[in-house]
């Protein structure tokens, strides 16, 4: 198998840490060279010492999920011999209680919207069968202990 990496930076920057009057903003440092800004959610921890421009874990669930499922679904149609010009998801995560009354994410629903061109187009049944494919397949989707359901997979969900 392989192995991902990445590094997550935060500094005090001489804030009251012992009166819980800290920002949560911090850094996500990828291998690649990327830096992404990161930061608790604005719902579990009110501004100024969450940052709303930058991601919060529970938003990059949600897009781990959309961008692995994405990401085999492409590569399943071009397979498949069909030609996708767009792939939006607009995908969006519930975070609730769950069952053993620990709070965590309770779903993840994709709702991609995808234009397909050329002379080989798929009906309903090949979109969703791709969709399920995707599904099976995705690594992220394989590691989570929640529903995720694809909105829109042809005929029926694809969960």
């Amino acid at each position: 198998m392989s192995e991902h990496t990445a590094t997550i930076v935060w500094e005090r920057d001489g804030q009251d840490f012992a009166s819980n009057r800290y920002s949560r903003r911090h850094d996500w440092h990828f291998d690649g060279g990327a830096v992404v800004a990161g930061s608790s959610a604005p719902s579990s921890v009110p501004e100024p010492m969450s940052d709303p421009a930058a991601v919060d874990p529970e938003e990059a669930i949600v897009a781990a999920l959309s961008s692995c499922h994405m990401l085999f679904f492409l590569a399943l149609a071009a397979k498949a011999g069909f030609t996708v010009d767009r792939y939006e998801d607009k995908a969006i995560g519930a975070l609730g209680k769950r069952e053993d009354g620990r709070t965590g994410m309770t779903f993840v629903e994709l709702r991609p919207g995808i234009t397909f061109s050329g002379d080989r187009r798929p009906g309903a049944e090949d979109i969703a069968r791709l969709h399920h494919e995707a599904h099976e397949r995705c690594f992220i989707a394989n590691s989570v202990n929640f529903d995720v359901v694809v909105k829109g997979a042809g005929n029926g969900d694809s969960r």
